[in-house]
């Protein structure tokens, strides 16, 4: 098998990316060699402007973005939230919190310089646990010192990283990126610069664009959920 390189787009506040990570890990689980298979997260912001330190619900958020009252809100939070549970993915739509993911994409992207693929995986995997299960406040500095940290991240280095504006230029490369790709929605998976998916679709079609990157296709796939 060639080695496949999947680049994938997606926000840590977007529950459709968190479902989509799961399937995609569980596709490479069961596709012929899953070692030859890396993935590398891009950081994509769908709310660039949500204030920083907010932390109003997201039910709330909703509601209001989109002149529904709660229970409007509530039924759309909870598409993706049904839709997980069989990934084994626990999604709490009345602790979710409205939150700045800038920093925490700061930090992913901190994960891969230190510890490769596997770290920056581990990282937005906790990112995604504490604020779509446990409602913690993912753009509060000491919240994500404490996430960062027991994701396997070096709490100094951490610090360091937290206290400054490093890596401020990756999290805008990615998003340069995407918008030259033509990314308008996440999760957006893309496999050997060849073949691309838009959309949490099941770990079925995520198997088919791993093997499409293997067998010389060029053209896009199915686009949306």
């Amino acid at each position: 098998m060639t080695a496949v390189e999947i680049d994938v787009w997606a926000d840590v506040v977007c529950p459709w990316c968190y479902i989509g990570k799961r399937r995609l890990e569980q596709a490479i689980a069961e596709c012929a060699h899953p070692a030859d298979v890396t993935v590398t997260y891009h950081a994509y912001e769908l709310d660039p402007g949500a204030p920083v330190g907010d932390g109003s619900l997201v039910l709330s958020w909703l509601a209001e973005r989109y002149g529904t009252d709660l229970e409007g809100a509530r039924e759309m939070a909870e598409r993706p939230a049904v839709l997980g549970r069989p990934d084994g993915l626990e999604i709490n739509v009345d602790e979710q919190r409205r939150a700045n993911s800038f920093d925490a994409h700061r930090i992913i992207a901190l994960g891969l310089a230190q510890g490769g693929h596997a770290l920056q995986a581990a990282v937005l995997e906790r990112l995604y646990s504490a604020h779509f299960t446990e409602g913690r406040q993912i753009d509060d500095i000491e919240t994500l010192q404490r996430l960062g940290a027991e994701a396997g991240l070096d709490g100094r280095r951490l610090s360091a990283v937290l206290a400054s504006r490093e890596y401020a230029d990756h999290v805008r490369q990615d998003e340069r990126a995407a918008t030259e790709i033509g990314i308008t929605g996440v999760p957006f998976f893309m496999a050997n610069r060849k073949v691309a998916l838009s959309g949490a679709h099941s770990v079925e079609v995520i198997g088919q664009l791993i093997e499409a990157a293997t067998d010389g296709s060029t053209e896009a796939m199915t686009q949306g959920a």
